[in-house]
């Protein structure tokens, strides 16, 4: 974890902390929430490769895989390629050397997809995933102080965007509203942080919601709290913090209903 990329200099990972925080974070998904999990090898040459999210935007049955805006973690790609390509999903790659995109900076809210123009998504990139996904709409949306569009928003529910309340995230928001023929709900929290859940819909369990545990942001558990239709789930996420990584960071969820 030392080898990590990361914003800014920072507390030591707690390595054993940080198993222990993902392996309950796979135990919610396969045990109470009864997903199937596909997890992939670790490999030691690339520290980063917990964060599956960033190469690979998944939207029905096809499965874009990405060109990290950090050289270091390109070759990441590749066992992400053998596992969609197991899943019979329809596989496309982005091979243009000019284009970058990172998953982090995809938002794709079940009516179109906002992609944040940040230090490792570029313009290109946001066309090939266009091109890539034609029966939605495509925005971008300006990132800056933060490495990704969703280190301070997500959604939290069908129509729910959760957001934090920096000066930044809000002015990301009111891009995003403006750009949307849709008006969307907002849940705003007081924490950038926190406003990274991971909102499912699931048969016979309904809304789902994985948020940020209550000993991490107090305040931003109390506004999660208030969704009363949803199941609530806080999930620690202490360590990966440090490397910059979210809840959505350590998974790529796929609506496929055939055994794996």
């Amino acid at each position: 974890c030392r080898q990590a990329l990361r914003s800014a200099a920072g507390p030591e990972v707690d390595f054993a902390r940080a198993e222990r925080e993902y392996q309950l974070y796979v135990g919610v998904l396969r045990g109470k929430l009864g997903l199937q999990v596909v997890e992939l090898p670790a490999d030691e040459s690339l520290p980063d490769c917990v964060f599956v999210e960033d190469v690979a935007v998944v939207c029905e049955e096809t499965a874009l895989l990405t060109r990290p805006g950090a050289p270091s973690r390109r070759k990441e790609v590749e066992a992400m390629k053998r596992v969609l390509g197991s899943l019979n999903l329809n596989i496309v790659e982005m091979v243009d050397e000019n284009a970058t995109l990172d998953g982090g900076d995809v938002l794709f809210t079940g009516r179109e997809f906002f992609v944040g123009l940040s230090r490792r998504t570029n313009q290109r990139g946001a066309e090939i995933l266009a091109d890539t996904f034609k029966d939605y709409a495509v925005s971008t949306v300006p990132v800056h102080d933060s490495l990704h569009l969703k280190s301070f928003c997500s959604m939290a529910g069908p129509n729910l965007i959760a957001i934090g309340s920096s000066e930044a995230a809000q002015k990301a928001l009111k891009t995003m509203q403006q750009m949307s023929d849709h008006r969307y709900d907002k849940l705003t929290v007081p924490d950038d942080a926190a406003a990274n859940c991971i909102y499912l819909n699931i048969p016979n369990k309904g809304h789902v919601l994985l948020h940020r545990a209550p000993e991490e942001y107090p305040e931003s558990a109390k506004v999660f709290e208030k969704l009363k239709d949803h199941m609530l789930i806080p999930i620690a996420n202490t360590e990966l913090e440090k490397v910059d990584g979210s809840l959505t960071c350590c998974s790529v969820l796929i609506n496929k209903t055939s055994e794996l």
